[in-house]
């Protein structure tokens, strides 16, 4: 068996997974709010605009914190179409999720669907970029910490579409994206410590990339994506502001003596 350290950086790769978790999550329940708030083609841009966020930070969460996965014994590299997948997925899943939460009628019935739906996307989106992950050896997993990272992806994203429903305040948002990344982090770290290799040592070339050639510019870029929209979601006036705006620059109407 294969000794795995899942901080070979030391705590650098799970304290910025989880800052990219939580900005994910804090912009994303930010749209979701202001999407609530809009109607017509502003509420799907707003909905689309969290979607891509939360499924952003999520999926960079992911492979930072897979930044300092190692194992003894061999190399490691990364399938490039496997992991760009995952990625697609982690988008479509939280889009379907989002979007249920958006237009649902039902809010409990769309919370549930949305929810579990959203959850079930993570966890694969996690499996699936875990199947792109290339080493002299094979990997197996623990069933029942799979099933428990599986349950946790379900709370995590029920819980986090709930905040987006029920909190409105910066500060409360602020909260519940801290809750939130940590959820997002004890579902990825669940799923990891279900991870064994059995390693067979070799000298042949793995296929793919590794991790720096590939994840860390990917990350770095989609984390950029990530702040930058954070500046211009902060920067972009709400429905209240609008409506303020464009009361104030109505001309008062004067009353006739």
């Amino acid at each position: 068996m294969g000794h795995l350290d899942h901080a070979a950086l030391g705590w650098l790769t799970p304290a910025l997974s989880y800052a990219m978790a939580c900005t994910g999550a804090a912009l994303g329940l930010r749209c979701t709010v202001r999407a609530l708030a809009a109607t017509g083609r502003s509420r799907r841009n707003w909905l689309v605009t969290a979607a891509s966020a939360i499924g952003t930070g999520i999926w960079t969460m992911h492979f930072v914190a897979m930044l300092g996965f190692a194992v003894t014994g061999t190399d490691i590299r990364y399938d490039v179409p496997l992991t760009l997948l995952s990625l697609l997925v982690a988008m479509v899943v939280v889009c379907a999720g989002v979007f249920a939460v958006g237009y649902g009628r039902d809010r409990g019935r769309a919370l549930f669907l949305g929810g579990l739906t959203t959850g079930l996307g993570v966890a694969s989106m996690h499996y699936l970029g875990m199947a792109a992950v290339r080493l002299h050896g094979d990997i197996t997993y623990d069933p029942v910490l799979v099933g428990l990272s599986v349950l946790i992806a379900v709370v995590a994203a029920t819980a986090a579409l709930w905040a987006a429903l029920n909190i409105k305040s910066p500060v409360a948002v602020t909260i519940a994206s801290l809750i939130m990344g940590a959820a997002v982090s004890s579902m990825h770290y669940t799923g990891m410590f279900a991870v064994s290799v059995r390693v067979t040592p070799s000298g042949a070339v793995l296929p793919g990339a590794t991790a720096m050639q590939f994840i860390f510019p990917l990350a770095v870029g989609l984390g950029s994506y990530l702040f930058l929209t954070s500046a211009f979601v902060a920067l972009s006036p709400t429905a209240g502001e609008r409506e303020a705006s464009a009361s104030a620059q109505r001309p008062v109407e004067s009353v006739a003596p």
